[in-house]
């Protein structure tokens, strides 16, 4: 990876836990859509986040899942205020991953997104409306509240524009008038496939989610060596 000096342009939350980071590389640097970067917070600590922003975009975009309870992705985006404050750089190395998006692929695509994870899904989707595809895909997004899912807007204009696309939002607490799942992500998915064979599966969320799901989709016939998701290389 390249290590890059980068200006902070806009620090935003989302809701209470997520926030929304864009930075502005003082170099412009190639990646593909999936990987992620890291944010040098010292010699030895180097944090990884995956790019939410599609390959050629000018800016980059970060999306951090930063409850109080979460300290280590708090510090940073503490970090990029005060940079954002005080008009200095900060540093990452990018980019990193071997799960990004196997555009040559011809199979049908299943995305999930677990919270915040949903930042390695929209750089997968954005890249894939760029090459103009429309390879069968269906984007999965689970969170606890129905506040939680804070790109659901951007999420559901995807399914009306694209007729290759269907999103299919999961939440666990749903209010009157929810239009999706009311569900646990990985019980909906094991409600909705009988098989996970011939599909390329990209997935990002909480690790112990992922290492679960890989679990679940073992006994639903997943072809391993089809199934994408950066934290496999953590829990192995």
């Amino acid at each position: 990876m390249n290590t890059i000096r980068c200006q902070i342009k806009q620090v935003t939350p989302f809701n209470d836990a997520v926030y929304q980071i864009i930075l502005k590389p003082e170099i412009a640097f190639d990646f593909k859509a999936g990987q992620y970067l890291c944010v040098i917070m010292g010699d030895t600590d180097k944090r990884p986040f995956s790019i939410a922003s599609a390959p050629d975009s000018e800016h980059i975009e970060l999306h951090i899942g930063a409850a109080v309870s979460e300290s280590y992705p708090m510090q940073v985006v503490k970090r990029m205020q005060e940079s954002l404050q005080n008009g200095t750089s900060i540093e990452i190395e990018a980019p990193g991953g071997d799960a990004h998006l196997r555009h040559e692929s011809g199979r049908a695509r299943l995305l999930i997104a677990g919270g915040s994870g949903f930042s390695y899904i929209k750089s997968i989707i954005e890249h894939q409306i760029a090459l103009q595809q429309k390879i069968p895909t269906t984007l999965y997004w689970g969170c606890r509240t129905q506040d939680a899912m804070y790109y659901e807007t951007i999420a559901r204009q995807w399914h009306n524009t694209y007729p290759w696309m269907n999103f299919v939002p999961v939440i666990e607490q749903a209010s009157a008038g929810w239009d999706g799942k009311e569900a646990n992500l990985l019980e909906q998915l094991k409600s909705d496939f009988i098989s996970l064979n011939g599909y390329d599966i990209y997935i990002a969320g909480r690790f112990d989610m992922v290492g679960t799901a890989r679990e679940v989709f073992r006994t639903m016939g997943v072809e391993e060596d089809h199934l994408y998701g950066d934290a496999f290389a953590f829990i192995k």
